[in-house]
């Protein structure tokens, strides 16, 4: 794709106030995360405190029923929560990529077999399948991923294979299979830079997707016991009595606000991506 498109791409992206809120929130977090070190007043796993220390000029939000500052684990857990999503949004769309542009282009009994998988993938209830699927794996950092990638392929396979349908019919496709052209350049070529775009709206609404999931796995105990995540930190505030005492305001708040605000930002930065794409939502807007 030529630099004159990514250009224009990029002009309707922050002529977008969503887009514009969603890229700041964004760079906000991936600050965070890279300073990490440098923002958090402590270690997240070193007992500073008193246990269930309220918030105060130390501590800013407070201690947890270990005398950890809460407020490092919570910069510390931005590099989690935000590496996994990435991560594990990435592995999901190469897959969905791979899958979709190859059931796109051979059609027939291929295309087939792959949309009846990925039907199966997406008929099967959401959170039973990852609640099994996290327990029989067992819980790691990797594992996670893996999950979460095996759970979100699915879809963008089915949007991205309706983008190759449309694609292969174009003359130049035409032209380089009529001169005998190796599949392989065909597809990587001439296929992928008209999947790009489609596939980068897919990546931020995954990732989003994928947070939630680590956050929701995390929650139920199913996360990595060795990091520190946002939703780690949920899981041990909601399993030491948070909410029976006034440490849930501390201890239980401030992550599920920082979860809420990443995915709003993924959120908008996507429906704002869907707009570039959509030509007609511009006009409509």
């Amino acid at each position: 794709m030529d630099k004159q498109k990514w250009k224009h791409y990029w002009n309707v992206l922050i002529s977008n106030n969503l887009g514009l809120i969603g890229i700041g929130i964004l760079v906000l977090f991936i600050m965070i995360a890279a300073f990490a070190p440098w923002i958090a007043p402590y270690d997240p796993m070193a007992r500073i405190g008193h246990p269930l220390q309220p918030p105060s000029e130390n501590f800013l939000l407070g201690t947890n029923d270990v005398g950890q500052d809460i407020f490092s684990e919570l910069i510390y857990g931005t590099r989690i929560s935000l590496l996994i999503g990435i991560i594990a949004a990435f592995i999901s769309i190469s897959i969905g990529c791979l899958v979709g542009m190859i059931a796109g282009y051979f059609g027939g009994k291929i295309d087939a077999f792959l949309m009846r998988l990925v039907d199966l993938i997406l008929v099967i209830p959401f959170l039973p399948l990852m609640i099994l699927l996290a327990a029989f794996i067992g819980p790691s950092f990797w594992n996670i991923i893996l999950v979460i990638s095996i759970l979100t392929w699915a879809s963008p396979a089915r949007v991205i294979r309706s983008q190759v349908l449309t694609l292969k019919t174009k003359g130049y496709v035409e032209a380089a299979k009529s001169i005998g052209t190796k599949i392989s350049t065909i597809l990587w070529k001439h296929l992928l830079p008209g999947v790009i775009p489609i596939a980068l709206s897919q990546f931020v609404m995954a990732a989003s997707q994928s947070i939630l999931i680590e956050a929701s796995l995390s929650f139920l105990g199913l996360g990595d016991p060795f990091s520190k995540s946002w939703g780690s930190t949920l899981y041990y505030a909601q399993a030491r009595g948070a909410f029976l005492t006034d440490a849930w305001i501390w201890w239980i708040l401030p992550p599920g606000l920082l979860i809420t605000a990443l995915v709003v930002g993924f959120a908008f930065t996507g429906y704002s991506m869907e707009e570039i794409l959509n030509p007609r939502l511009r006009k409509e807007r």
